[in-house]
């Protein structure tokens, strides 16, 4: 407690050079702890909204996941998906529990005066409602005989049901899409933005009406939920793979001429992306963490020459080598646990501001705040090391003899 309270006295009587002293240990740990902070709570934003499959379920599209340019050009000379395909997989796979198939446009979407530009219409079987995690508000799904027979109605979401009807019950009333009426029967549950996509400018058909409508100029999307769920799912995307590939000639060691998705694949390359990100920012902030720390041993230096009196006094009186050591190197701890203590409240404070003004998610854990804390004091540590060294060293007589 001697060694504690004689190292607060000593920062304490140079507080602004204290204080520039850990400016290299306060930018470090701020930025650490608001890039991870934001890291997590976009790790957490991708597992909960971009991607809503369920972790059984898997995905057949033209494209797959695409990493660079060069796999969009060649996915794009791809043989579309059809019904055909989709039938074909329905019909053969012996592992699959549901095959449900989806398609879409960007269509306005109206009603009397009331006008939507730009809204994405959704053409699927009725079993995608669960394949997909859709939630209903109010209302229905539509069912799989509406499908076959191209029933027109409609499954739309929150805020077309805001642009449109207001305060109305929009379930019995209709919408147009294009010159096409359509009955809503169910009112999807507010979503949110992603990323700055509004998730709520969607309406769902069933895939009859829509391809009566706008045919399929596009590739079909097929889910895929195997009957034994995780435990038969790659099994089951081999099956699925083999069907695709005959049905396309595809030779043995050629690559798949589709792309298979699943919410893990997905999860995985965005903790790429994002472990990447995150290796870059951890670089610069370990560079400022350097700083800080030559700092901080240059301004301990000064301040053992500065009290080369004071050690020799307190040797004379009985104080021993790990006295001083420990004294100087509390004394580097201290400075650099401030320094850390406020970076992290600064780094809070930045990933609090970035979530209220973006919609950008952020995640402040205990364990976030402990590490930044520990890196701090690490730091001060190791910078403390040579001064405190030197301190302990300096021989009694000659540190007396000092002015």
């Amino acid at each position: 407690m001697e060694t504690l309270r004689i190292a607060i006295a000593a920062l304490g009587r140079h507080k602004l050079r204290s204080f520039l002293t850990l400016l290299g240990v306060i930018i470090g740990v701020m930025t650490v702890v608001a890039v991870v902070a934001i890291i997590n709570g976009l790790n957490a934003y991708v597992a909960e909204k971009i991607f809503t499959l369920s972790p059984d379920v898997f995905v057949v599209t033209q494209f797959g996941i695409i990493t660079s340019q060069e796999e969009f050009l060649e996915a794009l000379k791809r043989k579309r998906i059809t019904l055909e395909d989709a039938a074909a997989v329905e019909r053969r796979c012996a592992g699959c529990g549901q095959v449900g198939i989806q398609n879409f446009t960007n269509q306005p979407v109206k009603r009397g005066a009331e006008r939507l530009p730009d809204v994405a219409v959704i053409g699927g079987t009725a079993n995608m409602a669960e394949l997909s995690n859709l939630d209903l508000e109010a209302g229905r799904f539509f069912l799989e005989v509406e499908n076959r027979r191209a029933v027109p109605i409609a499954v739309i979401g929150s805020a077309v049901r805001e642009e449109l009807f207001g305060p109305l019950d929009p379930i019995g009333r209709l919408v147009w899409i294009g010159d096409v009426p359509y009955k809503v029967v169910g009112l999807l549950t507010k979503q949110g933005s992603v990323l700055g996509q509004n998730q709520d400018t969607r309406v769902y058909l069933p895939l009859g009406a829509f391809r009566k409508q706008f045919g399929l100029r596009r590739s079909v999307t097929i889910f895929v939920r195997p009957h034994g769920g995780m435990a038969s799912q790659e099994t089951t995307m081999d099956e699925v793979r083999t069907i695709l590939r005959a049905r396309r000639n595809t030779p043995f060691r050629a690559k798949d001429p589709f792309g298979i998705v699943t919410s893990g694949a997905v999860q995985t390359v965005w903790r790429q992306i994002s472990a990447g990100a995150f290796a870059l920012v951890t670089f610069i902030s370990g560079i400022s963490l350097v700083v800080g720390g030559v700092v901080i041993a240059n301004i301990m230096l000064v301040s053992v020459i500065e009290r080369t009196k004071e050690i020799g006094i307190r040797r004379a009186i009985g104080a021993r080598r790990r006295d001083i050591l420990l004294q100087f190197l509390s004394e580097a701890a201290l400075l650099s646990l401030v320094g850390g203590l406020i970076g992290v409240a600064l780094g809070w404070a930045i990933a609090v501001g970035l979530a209220a003004a973006f919609p950008l998610p952020t995640r402040v854990t205990p364990g976030l705040v402990a590490a930044g804390l520990l890196i701090a004091v690490v730091t001060g540590l190791i910078a403390g090391v040579f001064p405190a060294r030197k301190a302990a060293r300096l021989a009694p007589i000659e540190a007396l003899r000092y002015e």
